[in-house]
């Protein structure tokens, strides 16, 4: 079977990712999946895999769950140490017709608390390490029963202890009923549900379904993404369907990072725009780890020109490409656009891109202050297709509150230029007086200091424009140079250095910049 052909029955039917790992291996059983890590749930599964080998072990986890009793219709929150079982698991549990509820690793037990009361009673499916953090919820009134992949804990079902259990036939979810639930990234609060469809999670395979056409050889793609996100169920399909090799990786340290892509030679890296950030320091490694990407992509934030140009001539391959697409979890991919090696040092950091294919979203832009939008008036950029999420599980005027007829507002703030592009500047919540773009400050900054890793530009306790700033091996900063790059931004205050680890962060490693901001207000409150 020809992966266009299962392509073609996706837009038709939905992703169903209960299925996609059987789908996939219709179209090329032997395609190659290899991990950096071992499974917990399927620790004898080792690190190299087939797609084949992938669909039974979806099928043996569905029995399971099953056995368990998990059922059709029911909710099965994920949350479990960092591992790709997550997504393994997740396609098991829409295989018998159940709903997965992604959460991350990385939320606090009392989020995690807070979002498994809003499904109601949901089974939940982890991890001694995990039952362990979350100890202080009252789990025997929150969820149905508890399900640890492995192990022996009083008052859970473990998955282990179920091997063996009878195969059960797979039950297909309707079309615009949910499918899969992850959560928003959590910057300006409690994360939202967010409900995504057979229907929805099809659609947004068009975009990048086409650039993967492109590729006339079938190469290892490189996947460095949140297990839990909606973008990993995008990502697998398009590279499986595809038969594309797949290199699923949990580790981002830059030197482990080196040593995996100078053994498996990738030609495709989709990856975190912050992990691309740490990666920088390798585009001098005498390794040249990246000299086989001949493209790099990556679908969450804008990212800024200093890392896109820095890896794209570490790149030994002619014709080198970084891929730009803009988006969120609510709507999907937007926009987009490529950068060359050549230029991509030169390219504005605001502009995400330009709307892609007939058949994709489409992007408008809407007046804040009734005055027409643009470069000096930037309006609410909001997306409307069918990609669009359905809805937020449980609080659905909340959702309401940003959707008007078909059109989703992102809760960014931008313009369209004369030639069709599309800046973001910044998140409205995030706006400072007096400066038109905290993004921009950084884009600029970034690329005049090498040395620094990590540049936020956030609101003081009198909503000044703070820089926060990290730099590379902790260093201290040089003033001088540091005086010399701001002197465009006299509204700028002084710099806070402070360790990249201490930086917070979201589940894709984004700066929550609200949670960074209240930080500041409180140490500079400590210090008068």
């Amino acid at each position: 079977m020809k992966g266009s052909i299962v392509y073609k029955s996706i837009q038709k039917r939905g992703l169903h990712i209960g299925l996609l790992p059987e789908m996939a291996a219709a179209v090329n059983a032997s395609t190659p999946i290899t991990l950096d890590h071992d499974l917990d749930a399927l620790p004898e599964a080792g690190r190299r895999l087939t797609v084949s080998d992938l669909a039974d072990h979806v099928c043996d986890l569905a029995a399971r769950l099953w056995a368990a009793g998990v059922r059709p219709g029911g909710y099965v929150v994920v949350h479990k140490t960092a591992n790709a079982d997550v997504w393994v698991l997740a396609a098991a549990v829409s295989r018998i017709g159940a709903v997965p509820v992604m959460l991350s690793p990385a939320l606090d037990a009392t989020t995690v608390g807070t979002l498994i009361e809003r499904v109601g009673r949901p089974y939940l499916l982890t991890d001694e390490r995990k039952l362990d953090a979350l100890a202080g919820l009252p789990l025997a009134d929150l969820v149905e029963r508890p399900i640890i992949v492995a192990g022996d804990r009083p008052g859970t079902e473990s998955l282990a202890r179920l091997a063996g259990a009878p195969r059960v036939a797979p039950v297909v979810r309707p079309i615009d009923e949910a499918a899969v639930i992850t959560h928003t990234s959590g910057t300006t609060g409690v994360p939202k549900l967010v409900v995504h469809t057979p229907r929805t999670q099809g659609i947004r395979l068009r975009p990048q379904w086409r650039l993967l056409s492109l590729m006339r050889r079938k190469e290892t793609v490189a996947i460095h993404i949140s297990f839990v996100h909606s973008r990993m169920v995008a990502a697998m399909a398009l590279a499986l369907l595809q038969e594309m090799p797949v290199l699923l990786m949990n580790e981002s340290a830059p030197d482990t990072v080196a040593e995996l892509f100078c053994e498996h030679r990738p030609g495709f890296i989709e990856a975190l725009p912050n992990s691309l950030m740490e990666w920088e320091e390798l585009a001098g490694d005498p390794r040249r780890p990246f000299a086989s990407v001949k493209y790099f992509s990556c679908t969450f934030d804008a990212i800024h020109p200093r890392t896109m140009s820095r890896l794209l001539k570490s790149s030994a391959r002619r014709g080198a490409l970084f891929f730009q697409i803009y988006g969120q979890s609510e709507v999907g991919p937007a926009v987009g656009r490529a950068y060359l090696r050549n230029s991509a040092h030169r390219a504005n950091g605001r502009c995400v891109g330009w709307m892609m294919p007939l058949g994709c979203a489409k992007v408008r832009l809407v007046s804040r202050d009734g005055n027409p939008v643009s470069e000096r008036n930037p309006g609410y950029i909001e997306v409307a297709w069918p990609g669009l999420a359905k809805t937020y599980f449980a609080e659905q005027e909340r959702y309401d509150e940003n959707r008007t007829g078909g059109w989703w507002r992102t809760g960014d703030v931008g313009y369209r230029t004369r030639f069709g592009c599309l800046h973001m500047l910044d998140r409205e919540v995030d706006m400072i007086l007096g400066l038109r773009s905290s993004l921009e400050v950084e884009d600029l900054l970034l690329g005049e200091l090498d040395e620094l890793s990590e540049l936020v530009v956030v609101k003081g306790p009198r909503s000044e424009p703070i820089p926060v700033l990290c730099t590379t091996d902790d260093r201290p900063l040089d003033r001088d140079r540091w005086r010399a790059a701001v002197a465009g931004f006299p509204q700028l205050a002084d710099p806070i250095q402070i360790p990249r680890a201490e930086l917070p962060r979201t589940a894709t490693l984004k700066v929550q910049r609200i949670a960074l901001s209240h930080r500041l207000e409180e140490e500079l409150k400590g210090r008068a």
